[in-house]
């Protein structure tokens, strides 16, 4: 069971975020952590959902192009004025058992590592010209060793590491850090809907996979933002190029 941990309601006043994937799952619980915090926040997705936080301005993009992706990117900043956070959240994977067809291997590095390059690249200048800025990328932790139905997601969230690992370095002295968080089996509707579609090949499922965790129990949204939050915080202001692990212990 999670337990909600207390949060400062000024921590974040005033800081300008865009999170992508934000319309749900981690992406939507992000934007409700650093909302609660009194940060002002976008989200974006293709669709709003129930779970899209009404109280971030949301703007409906296809990250799967460059257009979308910079379209997005011009309008946030019109609506903040300026970008202190970014939180590349947007992720998705089709399962395929057998051969992974060439569209879906397109398909997968342009939603899970190329809208992530075609967000921050047009962001760049505003971060950099803001006080103390945070990117925020994320992965998963099947990258070194993903499954053969999932190995198109891995293998773009290994390039979305890779990229971002030399990002850090670059953008370090400008004052912008950079960096990732690795999430292992958190409980949301895409994550869990691949897990229970795995697991069910293999005879189990997605609960029984759960239980598994040496912490026993999945991982929920909200961990996560936590661990975002604290990433975007001053907390974490000697932070840059880090891999940091979620997982439950698994």
């Amino acid at each position: 069971m999670y337990i909600p941990t207390p949060t400062l309601p000024e921590e974040f006043a005033g800081r300008r975020v865009l999170i992508t994937g934000g319309s749900r799952g981690v992406g939507a619980a992000a934007a409700r952590r650093l909302l609660d915090a009194g940060a002002v926040v976008v989200t974006s997705a293709r669709g709003r959902t129930d779970d899209t936080p009404e109280d971030s301005t949301f703007i409906a993009a296809d990250l799967r192009t460059a257009d979308g992706a910079r379209g997005l990117v011009e309008k946030a900043l019109e609506t903040l004025g300026g970008l202190d956070v970014l939180v590349n959240s947007a992720g998705a994977s089709r399962v395929h058992f057998g051969e992974i067809p060439d569209e879906e291997w397109e398909d997968s590095l342009a939603v899970n590592f190329l809208s992530a390059v075609r967000v921050t690249t047009p962001a760049l200048a505003a971060l950099k010209e803001a006080e103390r800025a945070s990117v925020i990328n994320l992965t998963t932790g099947i990258t070194a060793n993903p499954p053969a139905p999932l190995l198109h997601y891995g293998a773009a969230k290994a390039a979305l590491e890779s990229w971002s690992k030399g990002l850090a370095t670059q953008l370090a002295p400008a004052g912008v850090r950079v960096n990732l968080v690795s999430l292992g089996m958190v409980d949301t509707p895409g994550g869990s809907e691949i897990l229970q579609t795995v697991a069910g090949a293999m005879g189990g499922s997605a609960e029984q996979a759960y239980a598994q965790v040496p912490l026993g129990r999945g991982g929920d949204s909200r961990d996560i933002a936590e661990l975002i939050a604290f990433l975007a915080s001053d907390r974490a202001q000697w932070i840059a190029g880090a891999n940091i692990t979620a997982n439950g212990g698994a």
